[in-house]
């Protein structure tokens, strides 16, 4: 019989993998071409009727950039559009929510010493989270209140510290950063899909129809980019944090969450001014290591701040009522929690390895999974086997898993 837990956890990682490569692809185009319109020179006369152009060099090769604010007189047949890495970085996204966080939502999603309720409710609050982040900034860009960029991006800002401060109140600490990372993946994604390409199109079915544009397609997408470049670097912060105990594990979580983006915006306003040759405001590195410094310390002060949670959920009680348990308790207590505890009594270890404590049944029952795939299944753990977990231990694990997850 083939080990389902196993084929999940490699088509995780296919998906992780597909979502990283297309975030990259998507992020690297948005950057190069945030760089090149702010880098192109404007004040040639050039006889193409271009706004501006760039020479740039790469690869052993010179190319001649230029931009044109409405389209040259004759709109070409391979018009190349950018916007598959951004659906395929919001799709992948997605699918591994699902299968990490929705497929796992009681390991992953709900923490009852945050807020104890039913999985089903939890997913629930997922998704439409996420729709209800878009219909709102949406609303907010196409009122009166949006006409003013500054006070547009100061609205949004508000916007996503309240999610930071919800998620954090609703899911664990784990799950609530990375569905604030989705939040502003989906803004960015649906900026793409829902704005940004339709006015594309329309400008281009203008010029197509020997119509003049509107200026104003022009500027709304222009709006939507700007915002997406000023998220990028928040988001990518937000995905990382799963791996990262001290970013997702404190009381001070979403004061963290919400540091973060006042980051991006410091980061990204170096280098936009530097590419469009406004100067080399380096003050901004300044701030951003404050913040930083900032940061860390709110992560330690103090690091763990749920409580112990000494009743297994209903949920998971099936790992701790499964035949073998209570020799596999003993094994966790003697070969894993003289690191994944409360207090480590291995030396050198201040703190539970990424925020995985295994000190008590319902830690344990809630990482029965990762329990099994990286020391029943595989040798990942104890690493270099430092506890000399023997191949006899390793089996009473599979065997209580098995038990435990069977029909």
């Amino acid at each position: 019989m083939y080990d389902w837990a196993a084929l999940g956890a490699w088509i995780e990682f296919a998906v992780r993998w597909l979502h990283v490569i297309t975030a990259i692809a998507w992020i690297g185009s948005s950057f190069y071409f945030i760089a090149l319109d702010l880098g192109l020179h404007r004040d040639r006369n050039l006889a193409s009727g271009a706004d501006g152009e760039e020479w740039q060099v790469h690869g052993g090769g010179f190319y001649h950039v230029q931009k044109y604010l409405v389209a040259p007189a004759q709109m070409p047949d391979d018009l190349i559009w950018y916007k598959w890495e951004a659906y395929s970085t919001w799709l992948s996204g997605f699918a591994l929510l699902c299968l990490v966080y929705y497929m796992g939502a009681d390991f992953y999603l709900v923490d009852p010493a945050v807020l104890d309720i039913p999985t089903g409710w939890a997913i629930v609050i997922s998704i439409c989270s996420l729709a209800f982040g878009w219909l709102v900034y949406d609303r907010l860009c196409k009122s009166k209140f949006g006409d003013d960029n500054t006070r547009l991006m100061l609205g949004l800002y508000v916007l996503l510290v309240c999610l930071a401060y919800f998620y954090t109140h609703v899911f664990s600490g784990r799950a609530a950063l990375l569905h604030l990372g989705a939040f502003t993946a989906t803004i960015m994604s649906a900026n793409v899909f829902m704005i940004i390409m339709p006015n594309q199109r329309v400008v281009v079915a203008d010029l197509k129809a020997g119509r003049k544009p509107d200026a104003k397609y022009g500027k709304i997408a222009k709006q939507r980019s700007t915002h997406n470049n000023y998220l990028t670097l928040p988001v990518i912060f937000m995905m990382l944090s799963n791996h990262y105990p001290l970013a997702f594990s404190t009381q001070y979580t979403w004061i963290i969450a919400s540091l973060v983006f006042l980051m991006g915006v410091t980061i990204r306003h170096f280098f936009n001014s530097m590419h469009s040759r406004q100067g080399m405001p380096y003050w901004t590195w300044l701030v951003t290591a404050l913040i930083f410094i900032l940061i860390a310390w709110l992560s330690t002060a103090p690091l763990f701040f749920h409580k112990d949670q000494e009743q297994v959920s209903e949920n998971l009680k099936h790992f701790t009522e499964a035949p073998g348990y209570t020799e596999v308790h003993d094994i966790v207590m003697g070969r894993c929690s003289m690191c994944h505890a409360k207090e480590p009594g291995y030396d050198g270890i201040l703190w539970a390895p990424k925020g995985v404590r295994l000190d008590t049944d319902a830690q344990i029952a809630r990482n029965a999974r990762m329990i099994y795939l990286e020391a029943g299944l595989s040798h990942a753990m104890p690493p270099a086997n430092v506890s000399f977990m023997e191949d006899a231990e390793r089996k009473k694990i599979r065997d209580w898993y098995a038990a435990a997850t069977k029909g």
